[in-house]
């Protein structure tokens, strides 16, 4: 049995350890309705929810707050973004500015010359010598001032186009930076309000119940996973991962243990794509900050041909991802109140796998 192989058996071992020592709670099927409790009479409380419709609640709380994390990290890199744009913008309106201001001196010494010399351009007054030589001197020393009056304006000119354009571009970038900010402002109130509702359900269960929904979430990834496994889909997927890619493992398994919080880029805490997106970073190759852009725009991979520090995208609003580590697992930051952590690469719905490095 080769080490994939060993590895694998290992996972599906620990999971079904898990499984099989957990102590069993029975949570009754509710009874069909009848005619008397069609109508809940007025005091009366609704049905108890199951600890499994509660996990399924939660979960689906925090894949919301997922989705509009990510919303949130792309609005504050584009933010960012905007910002940087803006301080260029700015600098370059300020070196415009001094420019003009010299050229203006310039073609005022050239008008004040002229002045001077009667109206005329300098060297005029030597056309009218009778010397050719003087003649010919006074032609050529028009020219000149003619072409470095015309130079002078022109730039003058242009240094003035391009000033309003940066003033114009400035103005845009400024609207776009208004706007991403509160497309921030929205997402971090969806994010908190999805968290809360999360942590309100999680607060009214008692401690052993609380026990027993961590054990719940594993048995349906581990479901999830053997199911994955069955399939086949880790068949004939052997290779190894590039020199870039095992220093992104490397990054991002140093950081199993600490927690997972929204929006978080470490060195303490993470979310995920702010863990794949810091892992890639690590190792020399700079990627898209969320999930979603990094589904958009990294080259996609098909599963069979998956290796060690490619990305596998979760859900199809893309809103989770983990770095595939090799024996059909990956490390990830699961979500609030848990740490970044091993799972199974096929414990959760996959979109897609993404290459960093192709």
């Amino acid at each position: 049995m080769n080490r994939r192989h060993c590895a694998s058996a290992a996972i599906t071992l620990v999971c079904a350890l898990s499984v099989l020592i957990t102590p069993v709670q029975a949570f009754a099927e509710p009874a069909p309705p009848s005619a008397s409790d069609a109508r809940p009479g007025p005091g009366s409380k609704a049905p108890k929810k199951s600890l499994e419709e509660v996990r399924k609640e939660i979960d689906a709380l925090y894949r919301k707050a997922g989705a509009a994390t990510d919303a949130y990290n792309l609005a504050e890199e584009k933010a960012e973004k905007q910002s940087g744009e803006i301080v260029k913008l700015a600098r370059a309106i300020v070196v415009g500015q001094s420019k003009i201001a010299e050229l203006k001196s310039q073609a005022g010494a050239q008008a004040r010359e002229q002045y001077r010399s009667g109206g005329l351009p300098p060297g005029a007054q030597f056309m009218l010598s009778d010397d050719p030589q003087l003649f010919l001197d006074g032609v050529s020393r028009v020219r000149e001032g003619q072409q470095a009056a015309q130079g002078v304006l022109g730039e003058l000119t242009r240094t003035q186009q391009d000033l309003e354009t940066y003033t114009k571009d400035a103005s845009a970038n400024w609207k776009k930076l208004e706007a991403n900010r509160v497309k921030q402002a929205k997402a971090k109130k969806k994010i908190n309000a999805q968290i809360a509702a999360a942590k309100k359900l999680e607060s009214q269960l008692k401690k052993e119940e609380l026990a027993r929904l961590l054990k719940l979430e594993q048995e349906a990834e581990y479901k999830q996973q053997t199911a994955w496994l069955s399939s086949g889909a880790l068949k004939d997927i052997n290779r190894e991962a590039s020199a870039s890619g095992k220093k992104a493992v490397a990054f991002a398994t140093a950081q199993i243990g600490k927690p997972y919080v929204w929006g978080a880029e470490g060195p303490k805490s993470y979310d995920c794509s702010g863990l794949t997106s810091q892992a890639w970073a690590a190792a020399g190759r700079p990627i898209p900050r969320t999930s979603q852009e990094q589904w958009r725009l990294l080259p996609h991979i098909a599963i069979k041909d998956m290796r060690p520090g490619d990305l596998i995208i979760y859900h199809g609003d893309a809103s989770h991802v983990g770095m595939y580590v090799g024996d059909g697992a990956i490390v990830h930051a699961p979500r609030p109140g848990r740490n970044v952590t091993l799972a199974g690469a096929g414990s959760m719905q996959i979109l897609g796998v993404v290459r960093p490095d192709k």
